[in-house]
């Protein structure tokens, strides 16, 4: 149980010095790849360059001990960092101290809000995010942070927005400003960090280009000329200290508190599980990981750190560059550590526009194509959804996004559910299967005195009345020759309280036509309710049977079931029969 909480302790007494060379390897490559993105990303958040630093540096830590992926890199992330500025940028805040107070409360709060769900192992959540919810809201949000930058690209003051159109306007008012060197660098930034990542994905592209914009600026004084640079960045580790606001905001932060949650577990999860699937030593545990994730998000606040989760494109370069355990993860916090100790001076000259070219170039590459495609062809509901999610995330706001998405999802759910397939079946001419007449047209034989319908979802208040209108409808299409009624009902796996009584209805009004209602295939737990509501006694337990042809069959010659057919198609915790 001790080690279930702190997966650790299965990998770490069994680990090998041969992981050691990749662990290091991947550690340093991900810490130097993870300090000019930090960096970034703090900007996104509003937030101080150095915070991203802080949020770098305890939770990777945190989660290396706790968490249940040996590859998860945890840090700060584009997605959460906008989310973070959202929320904050719809509150009347008055200055930067207390917004910096409030991104880190924040961080302790979603991690108070993931511990607890992890505690109570529900994981599941994650299952309510859709693929069609989740790719268009991070293509979306993936074109706001990108433009959200176009202030730090042009060099010039851009009021921030996260509705894309008010964005773009405001963008098009400031204009006229643009300081073209800061353009310049932004835009050979962007260049020069697309073309390495297609000549070779582990050369540090980032920092590479921070370096040259840093020795440009320096050597040719291009900040006099009106290229906005980082200033100073504050040394040393961050110190331990209790977050803290005033009790009246804590309602206001609430909501984004629970979007983060959610949405930071889902971006880990996903990616973790991308990951594992590589891996044959380790699974993924969905409840420990919020267990890990909390924990490493509410330490992480008492060392200034903003809210945190699995990165996407971190955690590729950290499984490419050989990790195994989360010993990455500590080199990693090793790096930035020493570069807070002792590199921080370095930062003063680095421009704004090399960091806006970083989040550009990081942000666009999660835009999704493919997936829009392949729904378009194949899906049409699910491509509505995804266009959906899509445009409600760019004008309307970044957690109406993904709260009416899933919202739509589960509306979608719900609709499919209440009007399920259901399918006329006929035999197979010369067998014994019983199949769709509309798939098999050619093949099937009816019989004018039966009606064979199979109905493919369980039987509940959403669709009791469509079942009893569409069983009708078939019968009116039959005739009035039809003298058996055989409902297919394999796929029913749950009938509620409603749906029993308008099966009680179907077959009185069956009976007073002469019909005799028949149930063939009924599962354990169907065949469960059939005697716990009484509808086994409505019904008749002769008109029980195991398969369709059965069915069909004894209806056909009238004959009597057999002994094992008697047992098995009356078996049911009720029924005495086991």
């Amino acid at each position: 149980m001790f080690k279930h909480y702190f997966p650790f302790l299965q990998w770490l007494p069994t680990y090998k010095k041969s992981y050691l060379s990749g662990d290091i390897s991947a550690g340093l490559t991900v810490g130097v790849m993870l300090v000019p993105q930090g960096m970034a990303y703090a900007m996104i958040a509003g937030l101080p360059p150095v915070f991203g630093l802080y949020a770098s540096l305890i939770p990777q830590v945190i989660y290396a001990l706790l968490g249940t992926s040996r590859q998860l890199a945890v840090g700060p992330v584009a997605m959460d960092s906008l989310l973070v500025a959202s929320g904050l940028g719809a509150l009347a805040l008055s200055g930067l101290d207390e917004y910096i107070s409030m991104a880190i409360f924040l961080a302790l709060f979603m991690g108070v809000i993931q511990l607890t769900l992890g505690l109570l192992r529900m994981g599941f959540f994650v299952n309510f995010l859709s693929k069609p919810v989740i790719s268009g809201f991070t293509s979306a949000a993936a074109i706001i942070i990108g433009l959200s930058q176009l202030k730090h690209l042009l060099g010039t003051n851009i009021d921030r927005s996260n509705q894309v159109h008010i964005l773009l306007k405001n963008a098009f008012v400031s204009v006229s400003e643009t300081n073209f060197i800061t353009l310049g660098i932004g835009i050979l930034s962007i260049i020069l960090i697309s073309i390495l990542k297609k000549v070779n994905k582990n050369i540090p592209s980032a920092l590479l280009v921070v370096v040259i914009g840093i020795v440009l600026i320096y050597f040719f004084g291009l900040n006099d000329l009106g290229v906005k640079i980082v200033g100073k960045v504050p040394s040393g580790l961050p110190s331990l200290k209790v977050p803290t606001i005033d009790y009246s905001r804590i309602m206001d932060l609430f909501s984004i508190a629970i979007t983060l949650a959610l949405i930071a577990f889902m971006e880990a999860i996903s990616v973790a599980k991308a990951v594992e699937e590589k891996h044959s030593d380790y699974e993924i545990d969905t409840s420990q990981e919020l267990i890990a994730l909390g924990a490493s998000n509410i330490i992480g606040a008492f060392f200034q750190s903003y809210p945190t989760t699995g990165g996407f494109s971190r955690t590729a370069i950290n499984d490419q560059a050989g990790a195994r355990t989360g010993i990455a993860s500590i080199v990693s916090a090793l790096v930035v550590g020493l570069t807070l100790l002792f590199l921080t001076p370095l930062f003063y000259y680095l421009p704004n526009s090399v960091l806006a070219a970083i989040i550009m170039v990081a942000v666009f590459g999660l835009i999704d194509f493919k997936y829009p495609i392949q729904l378009f062809k194949n899906r049409k509901d699910e491509f509505y959804l995804l266009i959906a999610t899509f445009l409600i995330t760019l004008t309307i706001g970044i957690k109406e996004g993904i709260l009416l998405g899933v919202l739509i999802s589960l509306l979608l759910l719900v609709y499919r559910t209440s009007r399920p397939h259901i399918a006329v079946l006929g035999r197979i001419k010369n067998t014994n299967y019983f199949k769709n007449v509309k798939r098999f047209s050619e093949e099937t034989e009816i019989f004018d005195e039966f009606l064979i319908v199979r109905f493919d979802a369980q039987l509940y208040f959403g669709n009791r009345e469509y079942f009893k209108q569409e069983l009708f409808k078939e019968l009116e299409r039959k005739g009035g020759a039809v003298k058996y009624l055989i409902l297919n009902a394999e796929a029913i796996n749950y009938i509620d309280s409603s749906a029993v009584h308008v099966l009680k209805q179907i077959i009185n009004e069956l009976k007073s036509r002469g019909v005799i209602f028949v149930i063939a295939g009924a599962i354990g737990p169907t065949r469960d309710i059939l005697y716990s509501s009484g509808l086994i006694i409505d019904i008749g337990k002769e008109n029980l049977f195991v398969k369709t042809s059965e069915a069909f069959e004894h209806c056909k010659s009238l004959s009597r079931k057999s002994a094992i057919e008697e047992k098995i198609s009356l078996e049911s915790k009720k029924s005495g029969v086991m």
